[in-house]
């Protein structure tokens, strides 16, 4: 069965109301709506609506979300810059590839970058409600999201808050909830391994290494998770070129899960590539 997307989208959070929702709530969140769909989420007259929508509710969660999104893409603005020699960025492809002088291909990718104080006052409503629902897995993920945006090829302070987070599960084995409603082990490891192929598919040194940390970090906690212990074959694999290494961890992910897709195809990969190779001898 296909899963839900949990963590990596920061513009398609949900920005769902109390469950016991009030007409007047609801007004607030057309409205709201309304004016992210024709203006953006940092148009003009969303941080007033904010404001009336806090006084009327303080405790609705849907409105330190629309806040952390109303500075958080306030800050942010997008250029086209040129990548020499890469073909892809980030894991995106190229915008625009042109010729340079000597009739080389130059790739143009669309980069974002942020404004360190609006960035800075997202943060803290991220940091304020972490705070007060230290429980609560979807401010944690924002957190984490929005620093890998802002760190782009060497995420540093996202996979340290990553790192923290699966330290916490580990040693104080919380109450997760995502969306204030009860997220077991298996929604935790959901979200870590979405972060785990982000990270992967940066195609930066930096994101292989964290990839491989990460991976190696939970399968400590969940031996039986076969997701990380495949991850480990295509660090090897992809990151390092080293076959054989890579082979012996898609082994014993299949040992695990033997309907471990990603594991099975690169095996066969690597399979095919020896058999082709003695073939030459």
């Amino acid at each position: 069965m296909k899963m839900k997307k949990l963590t990596l989208a920061i513009a398609a959070i949900a920005l769902c109301a109390a469950a016991a929702a009030q007409t007047t709530q609801e007004e607030f969140q057309t409205r709201y709506e309304r004016l992210v769909r024709n203006l953006g989420y940092d148009g003009v007259g969303i941080e007033t609506l904010l404001d009336r929508w806090e006084e009327a509710f303080p405790d609705d969660a849907a409105v330190p979300v629309a806040r952390f999104n109303y500075y958080f893409y306030k800050g942010r603005r997008t250029e086209v810059v040129a990548r020499p020699g890469l073909r892809r960025y980030l894991g995106q492809e190229p915008t625009l590839t042109l010729k340079d002088s000597d009739g080389n291909d130059v790739n143009y990718f669309e980069e974002s970058f942020y404004d360190e104080d609006l960035f800075g006052e997202a943060m803290k409503i991220l940091d304020a409600q972490i705070a007060a629902h230290p429980d609560e897995l979807r401010w944690q993920y924002m957190r984490i999201t929005a620093l890998a945006a802002y760190e782009k090829e060497s995420p540093d302070m996202a996979a340290a808050a990553l790192k923290q987070l699966i330290m916490r599960h580990a040693t104080v084995h919380p109450a997760w909830t995502l969306d204030g409603e009860p997220a077991g082990a298996d929604i935790f490891q959901q979200g870590v391994g979405e972060y785990c192929a982000n990270f992967f598919e940066m195609g930066t040194e930096a994101g292989y290494e964290y990839f491989r940390e990460i991976s190696e970090l939970m399968t400590k906690y969940f031996p039986r998770n076969s997701v990380f212990v495949a991850n480990l074959g295509s660090y090897w694999f992809v990151a390092k070129g080293n076959d054989k290494q890579a082979a012996k961890y898609y082994k014993k992910a299949l040992k695990i899960d033997p309907d471990d897709e990603a594991a099975s195809r690169n095996l066969k990969i690597i399979e095919r590539k020896q058999a082709a190779a003695k073939k030459k001898r």
